[in-house]
């Protein structure tokens, strides 16, 4: 066999045991040990180049990012920034039909710039938000759907963990990423609360029998309240993000000022204790390693790929076919989504995009801009089943028994079909995500 067709024979061994139910970092480790091991015909060979991979992905400048800004999220879930978003958010939109659920969504926004974590976001707003709209009136599957969709915010809105692994995978800036996503995040919380006022104006009773009047939803907060619940988070906000975008200082440095921010903050509401500190702590070092685990796999899979030609003898058969560029780009989108009914977001991108960055080289692809489309599809597929990693966070956070997978999936799929419109517009108008770079 060539290098070439051991590289196929190994990508399929590779999908063939994912689908099976192996864990994703096992089957790219040992599909990648395998054909380096065929390829150059020795096992301690193809063991020290999959070391090396290894040693230098863990070395990479960018890889201290991932547990910083895990950190930081997690302080914000339990001192409790997230309720005071929610309450925040409500307070504004508490006049206008169906105001819980685009508080909801502004709520998510608003979290979703402190932490970048979509799980965070879902199981701290299954918690919070959807006992608050069954108790108005509001029905079960719109309560679970606009937190599920919602969730979602917080990969693309920057802070992103996704952003971050497209950027290791790219070797494209994170900071130039993060300012991609903006615009394309706050378009998709804009339309996301669009379609809920639109829906409550129009058909109310499809999300819920008592949303009939643009009553006061929730008790108004007073102007000190709102101070009190929402400078935090605000200054957290702008100590991160407005370090990054003013370049005073990196990525990294920001998760690091963004934990130490998060910490003060927490200490002075007295809501950081020992124990929920070791809390975050430990939950922190377990996501890490899972993400680290799985980048140091995409390494060694990637270095296989590249000894075989795979890469490049795709990319010359994509630049020698007949689709074009858009058939490229609109037939990688579609098998991002299809993947995501089976496997979780980092695993997606760590096997698609390594694949994909020759072809995007040989057509001159705006490597940002792509990140920002992978984003949006990969985003999609946290809501779709039978694999929508967000809605099972909901399930699993859920304390009402009634309330089945089912129908989160269901209450999600609006939501889904709205991201689908984004991702069109950000597909026809690149300036979305490239204006403010």
């Amino acid at each position: 066999m060539s290098p070439f067709e051991i590289g196929l024979t190994s990508f399929g061994a590779m999908v063939v045991m994912v689908y099976l139910g192996f864990w994703v970092p096992f089957a790219l480790m040992l599909s990648s040990f395998v054909g380096v091991w065929v390829i150059k015909g020795s096992p301690v060979l193809a063991g020290k180049l999959l070391a090396l991979a290894a040693s230098e992905t863990i070395s990479s400048y960018f890889f201290g990012v991932v547990p910083l800004f895990i950190m930081m999220g997690f302080i914000v879930s339990v001192t409790g920034m997230g309720r005071d978003a929610f309450d925040v958010a409500n307070h504004m939109f508490r006049r206008v039909r169906g105001g819980l659920g685009i508080g909801t969504v502004g709520a998510n926004a608003i979290f979703a710039a402190i932490t970048g974590i979509s799980i965070a976001s879902a199981a701290v707003f299954t918690r919070i938000a959807v006992p608050e709209m069954r108790r108005h009136g509001y029905s079960k599957r719109f309560s679970v759907g606009v937190v599920a969709g919602s969730s979602v915010l917080g990969m693309l809105i920057p802070p992103s963990l996704l952003l971050i692994l497209y950027g290791l995978l790219t070797e494209q800036s994170v900071g130039d990423l993060f300012i991609a996503g903006v615009l394309p995040g706050l378009l998709l919380a804009f339309v996301f609360c669009l379609g809920i006022f639109l829906v409550a104006m129009i058909r109310p009773k499809l999300i819920g029998e008592g949303i009939t009047l643009p009553h006061n939803e929730t008790d108004a907060l007073s102007s000190r309240e709102v101070m009190v619940k929402g400078l935090p988070i605000a200054a957290l906000i702008g100590l991160v993000l407005g370090g990054i975008y003013g370049g005073f200082f990196t990525p990294i440095e920001a998760g690091a000022i963004g934990c130490s921010g998060a910490i003060i903050i927490g200490l002075l509401r007295r809501a950081l204790t020992l124990k929920n500190f070791w809390e975050v702590l430990t939950d922190t070092g377990l996501i890490t390693a899972s993400i680290s685990f799985l980048i140091i796999a995409a390494q060694m899979y990637s270095r296989m790929l590249a000894l075989s030609g795979v890469p490049a003898g795709f990319g010359n058969f994509v630049a020698t076919a007949e689709i074009g560029y858009w058939g490229v780009i609109l037939a990688y989108v579609l098998l991002v989504i299809l993947m995501g009914t089976i496997l979780d977001s980092s695993s997606i991108m760590l096997i698609l995009v390594p694949l994909m960055l020759p072809v995007l080289a040989l057509m001159q692809v705006d490597l940002v801009w792509f990140g920002i489309v992978t984003i949006i599809a990969v985003e999609i597929g946290l809501l779709t089943p039978p694999f929508g990693i967000s809605v099972f966070v909901i399930k699993s956070s859920l304390d009402d028994p009634s309330i089945t997978l089912g129908d989160i999936f269901y209450g999600a799929a609006p939501f889904a079909v709205l991201m689908l419109v984004v991702l069109g517009l950000v597909l026809a108008f690149p300036q979305l995500a490239t204006a403010l770079l």
